[in-house]
Protein backbone atom coordinates (compact mmCIF):
# COMPACT_ATOMS: atom_id res chain seq x y z
CA UNK A 1 0.00 0.00 0.00
CA UNK A 2 2.98 2.31 0.47
CA UNK A 3 3.15 2.57 -3.48
CA UNK A 4 -0.50 4.69 -3.33
CA UNK A 5 0.24 8.28 -3.38
CA UNK A 6 -1.70 10.29 -1.04
CA UNK A 7 -4.52 11.65 -3.38
CA UNK A 8 -5.19 8.08 -4.70
CA UNK A 9 -5.17 6.48 -1.11
CA UNK A 10 -8.91 7.38 -0.51
CA UNK A 11 -10.24 5.37 -3.24
CA UNK A 12 -7.51 2.41 -3.10
CA UNK A 13 -8.42 2.00 0.71
CA UNK A 14 -12.38 1.93 -0.34
CA UNK A 15 -12.10 -0.88 -2.78
CA UNK A 16 -9.93 -2.61 -0.04
CA UNK A 17 -12.56 -2.51 2.51
CA UNK A 18 -15.42 -3.57 -0.70
CA UNK A 19 -12.90 -6.70 -1.18
CA UNK A 20 -12.75 -7.01 2.46
CA UNK A 21 -16.94 -7.55 2.73
CA UNK A 22 -16.97 -9.92 -0.17
CA UNK A 23 -14.21 -11.86 1.30
CA UNK A 24 -16.73 -12.23 4.62
CA UNK A 25 -19.82 -12.87 2.27
CA UNK A 26 -17.60 -15.79 1.00
CA UNK A 27 -16.99 -17.29 3.79
CA UNK A 28 -21.02 -17.49 4.91
CA UNK A 29 -22.18 -19.03 1.88
CA UNK A 30 -22.19 -23.08 2.75
CA UNK A 31 -22.28 -25.79 0.43
CA UNK A 32 -23.08 -24.81 -3.23
CA UNK A 33 -23.22 -27.15 -6.71
CA UNK A 34 -22.78 -25.59 -10.41
CA UNK A 35 -24.76 -26.18 -12.85
CA UNK A 36 -28.39 -26.01 -13.56
CA UNK A 37 -31.89 -28.41 -13.36
CA UNK A 38 -34.13 -29.17 -16.77
CA UNK A 39 -36.85 -31.70 -16.92
CA UNK A 40 -36.49 -34.15 -19.04
CA UNK A 41 -39.01 -36.81 -20.50
CA UNK A 42 -37.66 -40.34 -21.66
CA UNK A 43 -39.38 -42.90 -23.82
CA UNK A 44 -38.32 -46.23 -22.55
CA UNK A 45 -38.57 -48.71 -25.35
CA UNK A 46 -40.93 -51.38 -23.92
CA UNK A 47 -43.23 -52.29 -26.75
CA UNK A 48 -46.89 -51.19 -25.73
CA UNK A 49 -45.98 -48.83 -23.27
CA UNK A 50 -47.56 -45.80 -23.45
CA UNK A 51 -44.71 -43.52 -24.62
CA UNK A 52 -44.82 -46.10 -27.49
CA UNK A 53 -48.17 -45.08 -28.92
CA UNK A 54 -47.79 -44.23 -32.49
CA UNK A 55 -50.53 -40.85 -32.23
CA UNK A 56 -50.44 -39.85 -28.94
CA UNK A 57 -46.99 -41.03 -27.22
CA UNK A 58 -46.92 -39.86 -23.64
CA UNK A 59 -43.53 -40.24 -22.32
CA UNK A 60 -42.17 -40.91 -18.79
CA UNK A 61 -41.36 -38.34 -16.65
CA UNK A 62 -40.58 -35.17 -15.68
CA UNK A 63 -37.33 -36.05 -14.07
CA UNK A 64 -35.37 -33.68 -13.11
CA UNK A 65 -31.29 -33.57 -14.79
CA UNK A 66 -28.65 -31.49 -13.66
CA UNK A 67 -26.17 -30.77 -16.12
CA UNK A 68 -22.67 -28.53 -15.01
CA UNK A 69 -18.92 -28.29 -16.68
CA UNK A 70 -16.25 -28.93 -13.72
CA UNK A 71 -12.82 -28.80 -14.80
CA UNK A 72 -13.38 -29.13 -18.36
CA UNK A 73 -15.41 -32.22 -18.06
CA UNK A 74 -19.40 -31.90 -18.84
CA UNK A 75 -21.33 -34.08 -16.43
CA UNK A 76 -24.94 -34.66 -16.29
CA UNK A 77 -27.26 -36.90 -13.61
CA UNK A 78 -30.68 -37.34 -12.79
CA UNK A 79 -32.07 -35.86 -9.38
CA UNK A 80 -34.41 -37.81 -7.40
CA UNK A 81 -37.59 -35.36 -6.61
CA UNK A 82 -37.04 -35.34 -3.07
CA UNK A 83 -33.29 -33.93 -3.59
CA UNK A 84 -34.11 -31.49 -6.20
CA UNK A 85 -35.23 -28.73 -3.63
CA UNK A 86 -31.73 -28.83 -1.87
CA UNK A 87 -29.59 -29.24 -4.98
CA UNK A 88 -31.43 -25.88 -5.88
CA UNK A 89 -30.86 -23.87 -2.93
CA UNK A 90 -26.86 -25.06 -3.42
CA UNK A 91 -27.45 -24.10 -7.09
CA UNK A 92 -28.56 -20.64 -6.11
CA UNK A 93 -25.26 -20.38 -3.62
CA UNK A 94 -23.00 -21.40 -6.28
CA UNK A 95 -24.48 -18.41 -8.46
CA UNK A 96 -24.06 -16.27 -5.31
CA UNK A 97 -20.49 -17.37 -5.26
CA UNK A 98 -19.66 -16.71 -8.92
CA UNK A 99 -21.05 -13.31 -8.64
CA UNK A 100 -19.09 -12.47 -5.59
CA UNK A 101 -15.77 -13.89 -7.08
CA UNK A 102 -16.54 -11.60 -10.12
CA UNK A 103 -16.79 -8.68 -7.87
CA UNK A 104 -13.71 -9.53 -5.92
CA UNK A 105 -11.38 -9.33 -9.28
CA UNK A 106 -12.97 -6.25 -10.72
CA UNK A 107 -12.24 -4.45 -7.36
CA UNK A 108 -8.67 -6.47 -7.68
CA UNK A 109 -8.23 -5.15 -11.16
CA UNK A 110 -9.25 -1.67 -9.90
CA UNK A 111 -6.89 -2.38 -6.89
CA UNK A 112 -3.77 -2.70 -9.31
CA UNK A 113 -4.81 -0.16 -11.40
CA UNK A 114 -4.81 2.35 -8.52
CA UNK A 115 -1.13 1.00 -7.54
CA UNK A 116 0.85 0.31 -10.53
CA UNK A 117 -0.52 2.34 -13.49
CA UNK A 118 -1.90 6.14 -12.52
CA UNK A 119 1.72 7.11 -11.97
CA UNK A 120 2.60 9.77 -13.77
CA UNK A 121 6.17 8.77 -14.08
CA UNK A 122 7.47 7.15 -17.22
CA UNK A 123 8.87 4.04 -15.98
CA UNK A 124 8.33 0.59 -17.03
CA UNK A 125 9.74 -2.79 -16.04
Amino acid sequence: HEKVEPFKKRAFCFTVYQITEIQKKLTQLGSMHPGSISLQYQVCGRPGCRCQHPTEPKKHGPYGKLSYVHRGKKVCRFVRADSAQALKDRLKIYKEFRKLTDQWVKLSIECGRIEFFTNHQKKTV
